[in-house]
């Protein structure tokens, strides 16, 4: 083989990295928010490749921060302590026996296991809970159904957010890896907290520049179940509209997607976590994937202008 047919051959690999050169300028030294969930979160090879996108952005010159619940995980191990899943208003019942098997898989198996899979690609990861450091304090949450506020156990509402133990890690330049737990100053217990939620509270109390949720669908649907067309873009106003016609499991993703961008995040993503490499596809191409949410009044280009008034 000629040097003359070896450029050749690796000129679209060249293309690429050019392509993303807007991107990584944009990008570099911002705060990233990343909700890890979904079957991204349970197929070893989607997992892999999220690990591998999560390192890249660090060494490109971003900062990650990585939420995680664990919903899957966590109704495996009741089933196996022959407790019951129960869920009221999207939200699963919480009894202080299942609080310490949520505490015990979020803590120390799933976080665990996200850990492991970064520090393979070095001693970058590091695991915190919202216990730690009052990272995230929270209150009893009672949703409104039927008109009554309801006791659904040990689920949390977050109050305040601490920023302190995880900006001291991105200034060490580590990747903090948080579980969606946090313990209430009213009555000392811990409280499982909606991972997407406190997702989207970290993004803003950390000023992150974009907040990404990782989901099992390709984006926010035109009009689901009777097309999927995905909406690439749209803004805070436009989807405050769509959010009582949304599906119950899009509800707290958008919700905190609403949040972010109200609160200071520039742009908060929907992305398919089963699509490998979709955060670097979302944030380091001219096209994207996913649905972006802006904040109102941001221009209508869906990627040359992003996030800029």
């Amino acid at each position: 083989m000629t040097n003359a047919t070896r450029k050749h051959t690796a000129l679209p690999k060249a293309e690429i990295l050019i392509e993303a050169l807007p991107w990584l300028t944009r990008h570099h030294g911002k705060t990233v928010v990343i909700k890890f969930g979904g079957n991204a979160m349970v197929d070893e090879e989607l997992k892999a490749a999220f690990a591998q996108d999560v390192v890249f952005l660090r060494h490109a010159g971003l900062k990650p921060v990585v939420v995680h619940g664990g919903g899957p995980q966590i109704s495996a191990a009741l089933d196996r302590h022959g407790l019951v899943s129960e869920f009221r208003a999207g939200l699963r019942v919480t009894t202080p026996e299942a609080m310490d098997v949520v505490r015990m898989v979020l803590a120390g198996q799933v976080q665990r296991e996200l850990v492991g899979l970064l520090n393979q690609h070095g001693p970058l990861a590091v695991g915190l809970t919202g216990e730690d450091a009052h990272t995230i304090t929270a209150t009893r949450h009672r949703p409104v159904i039927d008109g009554e506020a309801v006791d659904i156990g040990r689920v949390g509402e977050i109050t305040a957010i601490d920023t302190g133990a995880i900006e001291a890690l991105l200034e060490d330049g580590r990747i903090p890896v948080i579980s969606s737990i946090a313990r209430s100053q009213d009555d000392g217990h811990v409280y499982n907290v909606n991972a997407d939620t406190a997702a989207a509270a970290l993004a803003a109390a950390l000023g992150a520049e974009t907040l990404m949720v990782l989901t099992d669908v390709e984006g926010l649907y035109e009009d689901w179940p009777n097309s999927d067309e995905v909406i690439s873009r749209l803004t805070a106003s436009q989807l405050e509209k769509l959010l009582p016609e949304l599906s119950s499991g899009m509800v707290p993703k958008m919700e905190g997607c609403l949040h972010a961008v109200r609160n200071g995040v520039t742009t908060a993503r929907v992305i398919d976590g089963r699509v490998q490499h979709s955060i670097l596809l979302e944030i380091f191409t001219d096209e994207g994937i996913g649905t972006m949410v802006v904040p109102d009044g941001t221009t209508d280009r869906r990627r040359a202008t992003e996030g800029e008034s």
